[in-house]
């Protein structure tokens, strides 16, 4: 499966089931490349160690990865993403720390303006 967005690979993975009411789906798909959402029909633990080392691990990681595919519409997901970046900080991880380190690699390409992301996310939390 590859990314609608970029053309790159995908990480499927079950979305864990505190996170469901965020995204209402079961599973879900994130780009390694651009972090791009889609659905998918499938997926097991999630494992975001090919995006990166900086990415959280489990749940948190999961609910990073799902913060920052609906990203592209903060305006009509702004509830949601709110909440599924206080999971990644409740999970021990910095939300805004990862997404600069994503930001600066080079293997990876976001799917939105990283700084204008940022200041807006800063307002969030």
């Amino acid at each position: 499966m590859d990314c609608e967005e970029c053309g790159g690979p995908v990480v499927a993975y079950e979305v864990p089931e505190s996170l469901r009411e965020y995204v209402d789906r079961e599973y879900a798909a994130t780009c390694t490349r651009c972090l791009a959402l889609s659905d998918a029909s499938f997926g097991g633990e999630p494992d975001f160690s090919n995006v990166s080392d900086a990415f959280p691990e489990g749940e948190a990681g999961a609910a990073l990865a799902l913060a920052l595919g609906l990203l592209d519409s903060l305006a009509l997901n702004r509830g949601a993403i709110e909440n599924l970046l206080e999971a990644v900080e409740r999970g021990g991880a910095d939300p805004l720390l990862v997404l600069d380190r994503l930001a600066s690699q080079g293997n990876v390409r976001l799917h939105f303006d990283a700084s204008r992301r940022r200041h807006q996310l800063e307002q969030l939390l």
